[in-house]
């Protein structure tokens, strides 16, 4: 998997679950998938942490259609490769009643590693999605991630897909997060005044053996070490490839309006990093059924305004790459139909039953597709 390091350029990454058929549970069965998938694929199809959840990610893209149009192709290859195998494919931060006993870690040295020094940490799987954006400039790709650190709430709650866990409703909209949050180099990184700061605090954490190398810094917004580029972490595995989509729209344009913003030197507020965590657990807890925080104005709004607030400071950018109609539409959308977690919360109330929920996602994970 790689991103050219051009400006701007988009790339996404999605940690799908693989499920049983008959019990709807997840299956550990990733090797047996990959040898499918990666014949069409290649090495964009990886494995994961665990042997029941895989990682595909798109080439680099220049254009919101190229984005949609390598996630409608990754998706269907990783489904068809599931299917060949009798399994389904789903896009959803959390199983809703798998349990963590029954998984196994992917016997690759890096995550046995990983799993040796987290332990109970690593024994419950959860699914993310990453969108890089290229950025060459790590001075500037670092003012950026200072500046954008305020909108990572409202971009989760948009996101929030991970309702259930062990077969009950945890009462979050992402209890991704909250169980993601539990790793010691989670959650939103602190301002840092310059790259040579970054940079040290980074070396700091790899000679103090806290981390083996920085690769294993995972921010829900970090520098990428392996590409030029910015990577948001902060989001569920989303259920469609229209809300993926939005996603990426908005926080592309959210790193070129930073971008700017960081060129002209404008001033911008340095929030507290207690404040942004209450915003952030206020995303996961509600995602936009109830309020979230305005950080830097220091009050409470209705999900909807606070996002309104966002999709304004994003037009300009939006509207000048000819995006604005799509991603503003897909915005209100997600406002008007509910987002991944309450679209699930609905499909449990209408029988009862956490088997319906998983054939939900799966039908949701195939939304636009022609597999």
């Amino acid at each position: 998997m790689s991103f050219q390091s051009e400006p701007f350029t988009m790339g996404v990454e999605e940690e799908y679950q693989i499920i049983d058929p008959v019990t709807y549970e997840l299956s550990s069965s990733s090797r047996a998938l990959l040898s499918k998938a990666q014949q069409t694929l290649g090495e964009k199809a990886q494995p994961e942490l665990q042997l029941s959840q895989v990682e595909a990610a798109t080439p680099i893209c220049r254009s919101l259609q190229q984005v949609r149009q390598e996630l409608i192709h990754m998706r269907g290859k990783m489904i068809t490769a599931a299917s060949r195998q009798e399994k389904y494919l789903a896009a959803a931060g959390t199983h809703p009643f798998s349990h963590w006993k029954s998984q196994h870690i992917t016997p690759k040295q890096r995550y046995q590693e990983i799993a040796e020094v987290q332990q109970q940490l690593a024994r419950e799987p959860v699914f993310g999605c990453h969108v890089h954006i290229g950025l060459e400039d790590r001075e500037l790709a670092l003012e950026v991630m200072n500046r954008a650190s305020i909108w990572l709430a409202p971009l989760l709650a948009l996101a929030t897909n991970s309702p259930f866990w062990l077969g009950e409703d945890s009462g979050y909209a992402s209890f991704r997060t909250v169980l993601w949050s539990r790793w010691p180099t989670s959650g939103q990184p602190q301002y840092f005044t310059c790259l040579n700061e970054y940079e040290a605090l980074l070396r700091a954490l790899v000679a103090t053996g806290s981390v083996e190398d920085a690769t294993k810094i995972y921010w829900d917004i970090r520098l990428s070490e392996r590409f030029k580029t910015i990577e948001f972490r902060v989001a569920d595995c989303c259920l469609t490839v229209d809300e993926v989509v939005m996603m990426v729209g908005l926080i592309r344009a959210m790193v070129q309006t930073c971008y700017a913003q960081a060129r002209h030197n404008e001033a911008f507020p340095v929030v507290r990093p207690e404040l942004l965590r209450a915003a952030h657990w206020r995303a996961a807890r509600y995602g936009i059924s109830r309020e979230l925080m305005d950080v830097a104005a220091q009050c409470s709004l209705p999900a909807a305004a606070m996002i309104e607030k966002m999709l304004m400071v994003l037009r300009p950018v939006l509207e000048a790459e000819g995006n604005w109609d799509e991603i503003a539409s897909l915005v209100h959308e997600t406002l008007r139909g509910g987002n991944g977690s309450m679209r699930q919360r609905a499909a449990y109330q209408r029988t009862g039953r956490m088997e319906d929920v998983v054939d939900f996602i799966v039908a949701e994970t195939r939304k636009g597709l022609a597999c």
